[in-house]
């Protein structure tokens, strides 16, 4: 069975680009332009995914808001969530690592290939 990931992600072109890799790597991607989006379909959905690659600055709320929110649902708390961003402040990579977010990764450091391998690898751990 392939994995599920959701992709929160404001940046359309991005959100398709993403799209597109990972179904070339044999996943499954549920795509969201926005928080708002993503909090809808997961209520919505019938099975949660496997992980949450989540863009920290979205156009209707932050990382931080994010991570809180999806902590307020008891089902959704065990979501793992991959934080991908422009920029990265030590207090900001802490807040969200403290929320319960497994990792932080910057977009100019890294290729769509090796986040997707970095996300492949914290839902088979």
């Amino acid at each position: 069975m392939k994995s599920k990931i959701l992709v929160v992600e404001d940046e359309i072109l991005l959100l398709e680009a993403i799209g597109m890799k990972m179904k070339e790597d044999d996943l499954d991607a549920i795509l969201c332009s926005s928080g708002k989006e993503a909090f809808q379909h997961l209520k919505k959905s019938d099975t949660l995914p496997d992980l949450i690659w989540l863009d920290y600055h979205l156009t209707d709320m932050d990382g931080l808001e994010f991570m809180t929110e999806l902590k307020k649902q008891k089902s959704w708390e065990q979501i793992p969530v991959i934080v991908v961003s422009n920029s990265a402040s030590k207090e900001k990579v802490h807040a969200v690592m403290l929320l319960g977010a497994k990792k932080y990764i910057l977009k100019a450091e890294n290729k769509l290939k090796d986040i997707i391998h970095a996300a492949k690898t914290i839902i088979h751990s």
